[in-house]
């Protein structure tokens, strides 16, 4: 009996003393704890902004497409680096690049490829042949297009509100060359050629006109195609009407073979030609032909003044990146790019429809120079610049506008 009530009585000391730990366990009174921090807040969400990009990245003259190619991923690149807010959001640029190896059913084809790809806007293309064709595919998906090279005025008079180039049109450039043939080369007799292309037809047609009223003597106007490389025969009967000046509309790729053989048969001329012919690359394709000072073509493009050192910085930079010299566009492609953005961060929108009217209404300040756009989509107080090889160097003569 005397053990069972010490055991009742143990069980209750334990259960006391449980309580009183548990009590004792209990936090202490202590005075008001701090307010919480707020919460940080969330990151900003991204847009993926998609920018198309086309140019003849394989063919004859693929290396002014990879020219064109390599300014559009360095605008890309500083883009991102900067961090851009389109809204609320923080964009991320992604390129989209299509070869359309000059081809125009290659151009459409590839044009279609980034409609249904839903890209915000494209860049391109290089040529007029690629670029006018594939403009309808973009105008009517409503998506805006910036050409950075494409110089037949036709690509900017269909009427389509989505069409905007950053050089100027081959109703300047080859009516500069055209007055300049005659009055500052001093050309009487002056023989035309062109590649039947659409950039090389246009330019040749605008250097004629802008010769013949300048008192030019028109002697001849052959015809070749942007992949030939015998032109003895069109030569031969040009040299019989013993011209001073010899225009070719077409490509550097194409001009190059054909100054080799103008060479050959002894024509004493001044070899004159478009933005296609005047590239770093001329001297390597058509070697000691090109002469001293024998070769004046044009860039449908240049800058003058506080310009000048913007894009001396940006072809330093790109060689430095990619390890070759700019070849002649690629600054025009690294500004329309930029360009679009500008338009999208304007707009607050990446959509094609919202951000368009903005794109027209571009005043930006680029590394080729100041860009606007007029009501066709024609950039407003286009330069050219003139050069000639010396050395096997391109040489700048002068800019005009």
């Amino acid at each position: 009996m005397q053990l069972k009530w010490t055991a009742v009585a143990l069980a209750a000391i334990t259960l006391v003393a449980c309580g009183k730990k548990e009590e004792a366990a209990a936090p202490a009174p202590t005075a008001a704890a701090p307010a919480a921090a707020p919460a940080a807040a969330p990151p900003a969400e991204t847009l993926v902004v998609k920018i198309g990009h086309v140019g003849p990245t394989s063919g004859a003259i693929a290396h002014l497409g990879k020219d064109n190619e390599l300014g559009a991923k360095m605008a890309i690149e500083d883009l991102n680096a900067k961090g851009l807010k389109i809204g609320d959001k923080v964009a991320k640029f992604e390129l989209v690049a299509e070869d359309d190896a000059g081809d125009p059913k290659q151009g459409t084809a590839v044009a279609q490829k980034l409609v249904d790809s839903k890209v915000n806007g494209v860049v391109g293309h290089l040529n007029s042949g690629t670029t006018i064709p594939a403009s309808k595919l973009y105008s009517d998906a409503g998506l805006p297009q910036i050409s950075p090279s494409a110089t037949n005025p036709k690509y900017t008079r269909q009427g389509f509100k989505t069409t905007f180039r950053v050089v100027a049109d081959d109703t300047q450039l080859g009516g500069t060359l055209g007055k300049y043939a005659v009055e500052t080369l001093k050309g009487k007799n002056i023989a035309v050629i062109d590649d039947r292309t659409a950039y090389g037809q246009g330019v040749a047609e605008e250097f004629e006109k802008a010769a013949k009223a300048a008192g030019g003597n028109i002697v001849g106007h052959e015809f070749t195609t942007d992949k030939s490389t015998d032109f003895n025969a069109i030569l031969t009967k040009l040299k019989g009407e013993k011209p001073d000046v010899l225009f070719f509309g077409g490509m550097d790729a194409v001009g190059g073979p054909m100054l080799k053989q103008v060479k050959q048969l002894g024509m004493n001329v001044k070899f004159m030609g478009g933005d296609g012919l005047c590239t770093g690359e001329l001297a390597k394709l058509a070697g000691d032909a090109v002469g001293e000072e024998m070769v004046v073509c044009a860039e449908a493009g240049g800058v003058e003044g506080d310009f000048k050192q913007p894009l001396e910085d940006f072809k330093t930079k790109f060689k430095a990146k990619n390890g070759v010299d700019v070849q002649i566009y690629a600054p025009y492609v690294y500004d329309a790019v930029m360009v679009l953005a500008d338009s999208m961060v304007r707009a607050g929108s990446a959509d094609p429809e919202k951000y368009l009217p903005e794109v027209g209404k571009t005043n930006y300040k680029g590394v080729t120079g100041p860009i606007a756009f007029d009501e066709k989509g024609d950039i407003k107080n286009g330069a050219l610049t003139l050069y000639t090889y010396k050395g096997g160097q391109r040489t700048q003569i002068a800019v005009v506008r």
